[in-house]
């Protein structure tokens, strides 16, 4: 068996701050450039196209693809959602004050759904701009990332409760606590087998929840890895960015965990995604690895 091949792509100056990446319905890749304020699009041929924010600023976090054809993501720096077309238009959709969008997802019923940072919120947005709130039943929880669910309903990690979370379209909340105290959850992603996949970036775990609530958390073999992002492996298993360790990470279906190196020191993985053309994910120093799995 082959060794899984790396190699990094440039896509913007050290200082913007790739963060989060989804394939978008032209076939190209889109990222949040954090730090610089703006969106990337890597072409299928390797080209570059990056698209400011408008209005400027905004702090970026996480973009998927809408079904609206459209690419949606939060933007944390100014309570907004936005959107921009594959060719490039921008519109916004105004949250409440304080919100702190960070994660965002498309929901069973055609919206979008978005984790609220530092409102202890969970909200709602349809592609015409309408917003709903649904408060969460504890404070301080940090609602980070989201993602839809196998069962109608929307799942989120909340990193200072220590626990995930579950939202129903009626906006009914059920939340799970963790078995690790101070785990940290942060990535989350529906697996292949109808569960949530998760991972902890302060206990060093994956973790996974059934629809029905239980909970199971997988140690790493480096407990300082530090976890960051987790999409589902489409054969089995799942792909998870090891933030503290420069690596990229992945669970196969028999519970083997192997970690593969980033070509360059310190590259900060982020967002991570699955291709028909392998496993991509956004490096904080402006580049995008691209590993093409063992054959």
């Amino acid at each position: 068996m082959t060794t899984p091949e790396i190699r990094e792509i440039p896509l913007a100056e050290p200082g913007a701050g790739p963060y989060g990446i989804t394939p978008g319905p032209d076939g190209a890749l889109w990222l949040t450039l954090v730090h610089s304020g703006a969106i990337a699009r890597l072409g299928v041929d390797g080209a570059v196209r990056t698209y400011p924010l408008d209005p400027a600023g905004g702090r970026p976090l996480i973009i998927t693809a809408g079904p609206d054809g459209a690419l949606w993501f939060t933007r944390s720096g100014d309570d907004r959602i936005g959107r921009i077309s594959v060719d490039g238009d921008q519109r916004t959709v105004a949250l409440p004050a304080g919100t702190g969008p960070g994660g965002i997802a498309n929901g069973p019923d055609g919206a979008l759904w978005y984790a609220g940072m530092t409102s202890d919120t969970i909200g709602r947005v349809d592609t015409d701009g309408g917003v709903e709130v649904f408060p969460l039943p504890t404070t301080g929880a940090f609602a980070s990332m989201i993602t839809a669910g196998s069962d109608d309903a929307l799942w989120f990690t909340l990193n200072q409760a220590n626990a995930i979370g579950r939202i129903a379209l009626d906006g009914t909340v059920t939340l799970h606590p963790l078995p690790t105290a101070n785990a940290g959850p942060v990535g989350i992603t529906l697996g292949g087998d109808g569960a949530i996949w998760f991972v902890e970036i302060t206990a060093g775990q994956l973790g996974r929840v059934t629809p029905d609530g239980e909970v199971t958390e997988i140690p790493l073999p480096d407990r300082a890895a530090r976890p960051h992002a987790i999409v589902a492996d489409p054969a089995g298993g799942a792909w998870f960015t090891e933030w503290g360790a420069n690596r990229i990470g992945h669970l196969d279906p028999t519970g083997r965990i192997e970690s593969y190196p980033l070509p360059t020191p310190n590259a900060e993985p982020h967002g991570i995604t699955v291709t028909t053309d392998g496993v991509w994910a956004a490096l904080e120093i402006g580049a995008v690895a691209h590993l093409t799995p063992a054959a």
